[in-house]
């Protein structure tokens, strides 16, 4: 293990000998490696078998984690781990898509895109990526799909 990582572990109140589970206050490193960017900290969590399932206190994904980071290292590791990309939070029903596409995240919104987020799916308002989308290019993006019906 990386000084830099056993030091981001003990630093957030992680167990260094069994790395990938929460910590007392009940945040799982892998959530908060990825809200905070550390691609190097999630590639080691995840080469340590780090359940890629676990949520946060409101139900969402480290993907989601990631996505509010604004981390496309952090993001592209957890696709190719095997996140689940279209994931819905309890709370509201968005996805890491509808997140990103409310919150402007232009880049976030094309990478997930391209990674093959669904942006079909429904907050449990009834709210699509396309209908929160915050700038004219994640609406441009957006409608795109819809109208061709991919």
């Amino acid at each position: 293990m990386k000084p830099e990582i056993w030091d981001w572990l003990q630093n957030n109140y992680f167990s260094v000998t069994r790395p990938i589970l929460k910590n007392h206050d009940g945040i799982y490193p892998l959530i908060l490696a990825s809200q905070q960017g550390r691609s190097d900290v999630l590639h080691f969590l995840i080469e340590q078998n780090a359940a890629l399932d676990i949520v946060d206190q409101y139900g969402n994904n480290a993907l989601w984690a990631a996505c509010y980071a604004d981390s496309s290292d952090c993001i592209d590791a957890l696709i190719h781990a095997g996140v689940d990309i279209n994931h819905q939070n309890s709370a509201s029903g968005a996805t890491a898509l509808i997140f990103a596409a409310s919150s402007g995240r232009e880049k976030v919104v094309e990478q997930l895109l391209a990674a093959g987020a669904d942006p079909s799916l429904k907050t449990h308002d009834d709210f699509t990526a396309l209908d929160l989308a915050s700038t004219r290019k994640i609406l441009k993006l957006l409608s795109k799909l819809v109208k061709s019906g991919d």
